[in-house]
């Protein structure tokens, strides 16, 4: 068999991914990304916030606007933490 037939014969053959069977699956599927996704945005608000605070040259203003962007950090975090029970519940509303 020629080479490239065997490359698109094997491509041909792939597996197709897997549907979600049910709801729990697919907010089990749900449940990782949107961790990773607030989380990373909450690490961008403490990344800005300790910039901010450095760059602040004792200026009230700036310090207080890190401060938010700590608070912020901070609730992000919490959020990341808490999706898995947010998202519990509302799979055990919907029924799933």
């Amino acid at each position: 068999m020629h080479p490239t037939l065997s490359v698109l014969s094997t491509l041909a053959a792939a597996p197709q991914p897997m549907a979600a069977n049910s709801i729990p699956q697919v907010i089990d599927g749900i449940t990782g990304w949107i961790m990773g996704i607030i989380a990373l945005v909450a690490t961008m608000f403490l990344v800005i916030g300790g910039l901010r605070y450095m760059a602040a040259g004792g200026d009230p203003a700036q310090v207080e606007q890190a401060k938010g962007n700590f608070k912020s950090a901070l609730i992000g975090y919490a959020l990341a933490v808490l999706s898995p029970v947010v998202l519990q519940v509302l799979q055990d509303i919907i029924g799933g």
